[in-house]
């Protein structure tokens, strides 16, 4: 009996690689794109994904593929097949539950952020050849964001008040030069809870779902964190960093809170466009919390 159906065609991939396929279960994110099961038969498990677009599917592959180089078996998922044409990917499943909403111990949770650090700094770390005109596309990513801040600006300035306005004109006038300075590394690019798994019975942390990556600017693989995280738990920044192995450097500290105030008027404009309250409060939130960190 399969709780939740596959398409015919990615069923029939699946059952070839996983043959006797008993159990189907949908465990994908509750938005549109998101399309993940966890299958399995009497001999194993698996997780199968549809990447949304071929671009989504290339960075995944790729990301696989740094992660079986950087990481330590069990610290991320394996690929075991995967298919262009239909954009599916077949990986091993982890031990453990996500972070996000988990409830945990004030140690327990500090614990988590500590091995996540150490584990983001191995996933900078491992050399990876940048190819040709990747310092070009991160000035023309970070540019791109700069745009979008200014045109959100404009659009929700009577939403803002003094402090958020100065702030994302801030984002406007520094960023870009400040980004010319950062080191480039292979990001994991959504490095957050949602994306972390905790084994509490081995004491083990792991990283799962690669869609994002590709190479960028380090830090903001700290995006979230400084938006979400350390705001409300600043404990957790100290134990992160420890982990990280490295105290983020002054053009680092200058750039993340304009980084993720460039995220929070992006949510903002997002959510009065779409009457969507909750992306309106997080907009909100996040510029509001990073006045104070950018003071």
């Amino acid at each position: 009996m399969l709780d939740s159906p596959l398409p015919a065609d990615l069923r029939q991939w699946v059952t070839y690689r996983l043959p006797g396929l008993e159990r189907v279960l949908d465990v994908s994110w509750s938005r549109g794109d998101s399309r993940v099961w966890r299958v399995s038969s009497g001999t194993g498990a698996a997780y199968v994904k549809l990447s949304p677009t071929p671009e989504d599917f290339a960075r995944e592959l790729h990301g696989y593929e740094h992660a079986a180089r950087s990481l330590a078996e069990g610290e991320a998922p394996r690929l075991l097949a995967a298919d262009p044409a239909l954009r599916a990917l077949m990986t091993t499943p982890l031990p453990g539950h996500i972070v996000r909403g988990l409830p945990l111990t004030a140690a327990a949770e500090a614990r988590v952020h500590e091995l996540a650090g150490r584990l983001l700094r191995r996933w900078h770390d491992h050399p990876v050849p940048c190819p040709d005109g990747a310092r070009d596309g991160v000035t023309a990513s970070v540019a791109a964001q700069v745009d979008e801040a200014a045109v959100c600006l404009e659009r929700t300035g009577e939403h803002l008040d003094d402090a958020q306005r100065a702030l994302v004109r801030q984002v406007c006038r520094e960023l870009p030069a400040l980004a010319e300075d950062l080191p480039l590394v292979f990001r994991h690019g959504d490095y957050s809870t949602r994306n972390w798994l905790w084994d509490a019975g081995h004491g083990t942390h792991s990283l799962i779902d690669f869609e994002k990556s590709g190479h960028g600017i380090a830090v903001e693989d700290l995006v979230w964190l400084c938006c979400a995280a350390w705001p409300t738990r600043p404990e957790l920044e100290p134990a992160f960093l420890a982990g990280y192995g490295r105290e983020l450097s002054d053009t680092e500290r200058r750039a993340l809170p304009l980084f993720a105030a460039r995220l929070g008027v992006a949510h903002l404009n997002a959510g009065i466009a779409k009457q969507e309250p909750v992306l309106v409060d997080r907009g909100r939130t996040i510029l509001t919390r990073m006045v104070h960190a950018a003071g």
